[in-house]
């Protein structure tokens, strides 16, 4: 049976061959005057009219005088149909190639041909080949399937081409945050990216990445969240704003959570948490009708998702009742041994490092698993969020929400803490955390706490990661991602082929 190397050195050998006629195997530029896709969908107005495509050789077949090709672009596959006589002979100084030269193309090099839009004897949309030019040679075939997921994953690119499906999905990611991105410019937000490099990282409870910038021989964080920046913005006096960019969060992989990952922060002065979930019932709303087109959903855990209809509001459900119903405990009275007693009940991890935070986070999450939603989580206890407003009702209680539904927290929103003396009084308290053993416990960050201290208005924050587009697909972080990290491995194909490797 023949391996890779075996076909690689015979693609090798025609490369050389190409050479030696004058062929450029990888000129600079290519004539295409037409998609495949519109010539699948414009065909009758077409038809008899010259075009030139271009993408790559799927399959070839040559019967004496006639030669098949299919040729496939990123919007669809073609046939072309070449025959002896019709087709421009070898022209190397043009990179053309004539009917004798067939036999030094392979599935995968990519061509571009000009021709004649025609439908054969058989029936079948085709381009009659009058002149054909290789753009690439292909070194390695293209698989006819690929499904072992870590090879699938290492060599994403292979994993497009042989699945479209994939492909597919990547072309609806994009989708979804330009639906984001223009729901949010539709409301007369202004989009503005902030750095990524921090030197106090905050806006969420996370291990950061730290690196060392040489210029200023300083230590940095990668911003685990765009909140902080964003609401600097506010105290400029911008009023609605948002982030769409990489954050980053040294945690382990899991189907749901990748250290790297996009995501998306929005920020609007004047505006409360009441305001912030009418607004993400729309947002929400606008952007499965412009990514999927539809608003009924089954996730991979077999749950139904339904975001309901315009003139419709998502369930409201309290966190305080939640943990009184389901485990008997009072969120503001419990000891740190009644809740570890709960945990332990339900078969939950209890840690040295826990905290009363922590741990009714964990009861909440074992709960939060049943919940198929969309359902608003509110009532939220003050001492589980530091940025955040109180209620004037209950100062118990956050004005905070969460979106809930598969089973998981899609986005956290609140009315936004502004008072810069109460601010600083969380920071300590999140300071103490992190000085106990917490390392997801928020930094201290004073330069925040100054801008505050010049007065930002009252506003209202939401933020979301692309976690929402992977649940609403059915798939898992790294199937959602095109180059997802991976341990760096060299097979032992590539180091035979080459051998100078380290």
């Amino acid at each position: 049976m023949a391996t890779l190397q075996d076909y690689r050195a015979e693609r090798l050998r025609k490369l050389e061959e190409l050479k030696q006629l004058g062929i450029t195997p990888y000129p600079a530029k290519a004539q295409r005057t037409h998609t495949v896709q519109t010539i699948v969908d414009q065909f009758e107005a077409l038809e008899g009219s010259q075009v030139t495509v271009t993408g790559r050789i799927t399959a070839i077949r040559k019967f004496g005088k006639l030669a098949f090709i299919v040729v496939k672009d990123s919007s669809a596959a073609v046939q072309l149909f070449l025959r002896s006589g019709q087709v421009a002979p070898l022209d190397a100084p043009q990179g053309v190639l004539g009917m004798s030269e067939l036999g030094l193309l392979d599935t995968g090099d990519f061509i571009e041909a000009t021709g004649k839009v025609i439908r054969t004897k058989t029936g079948e949309k085709s381009v009659e080949v009058q002149q054909l030019r290789l753009l690439t040679k292909a070194l390695r075939p293209m698989p006819a399937e690929l499904t072992n997921k870590e090879e699938r994953f290492r060599r994403r690119y292979v994993d497009m081409n042989v699945n479209p499906d994939v492909r597919e999905r990547f072309i609806r990611r994009s989708k979804f945050w330009q639906a984001t991105r223009q729901f949010l410019l539709d409301q007369g937000f202004i989009e503005i990216n902030n750095t990524v490099l921090e030197t106090t990282t905050g806006g969420a409870d996370a291990n950061p990445f730290v690196t060392h910038m040489d210029a200023l021989d300083q230590e940095f964080y990668l911003r685990i969240a765009q909140e902080l920046p964003q609401k600097r913005l506010l105290v400029a006096g911008f009023e609605k704003v948002f982030d769409i960019g990489p954050r980053f969060r040294n945690e382990n992989y899991t189907d749901e959570h990748l250290p790297e990952h996009n995501a998306m922060e929005w920020y609007w002065a004047y505006a409360n948490w009441e305001d912030g979930m009418e607004l993400t019932e729309r947002m929400f709303r606008a952007i499965v009708d412009a990514t999927w087109g539809t608003r009924q959903f089954t996730l991979a855990n077999g749950q139904t998702v339904d975001f309901g209809s315009d003139d419709t509001h998502f369930e409201r459900i309290s966190f305080v009742d939640v943990i009184q119903q389901q485990y008997g405990l009072d969120v503001f009275t419990a000891s740190i041994e009644e809740i570890a007693a709960q945990l332990q009940a339900h078969g939950l991890e209890v840690e040295k490092a826990d905290s009363r935070v922590r741990s009714l986070d964990k009861l909440w999450k074992h709960y939060r698993k049943t919940i198929a939603g969309p359902v608003f989580l509110v009532d939220i206890p003050t001492f589980m969020q530091p940025l955040a407003k109180v209620q004037q009702a209950d100062p118990r209680l956050s004005e905070q929400f969460n979106l809930v539904f598969g089973g998981s927290e899609m986005c956290k929103a609140y009315s936004e803490l502004n008072d810069p003396i109460d601010q600083y009084q969380r920071f300590l308290e999140q300071q103490a955390m992190r000085d106990s053993g917490d390392d997801e416990a928020q930094m201290m960050d004073i330069d925040y706490v100054e801008a505050l201290e010049y007065g930002m208005p009252p506003a209202c924050g939401l933020g979301f990661s692309e976690r929402v587009f992977w649940s609403l697909e059915g798939i898992t972080a790294r199937e959602g991602i095109p180059f997802p990290q991976l341990r760096t491995q060299v097979d032992e194909t590539t180091r035979a082929i080459y051998p100078e490797l380290p």
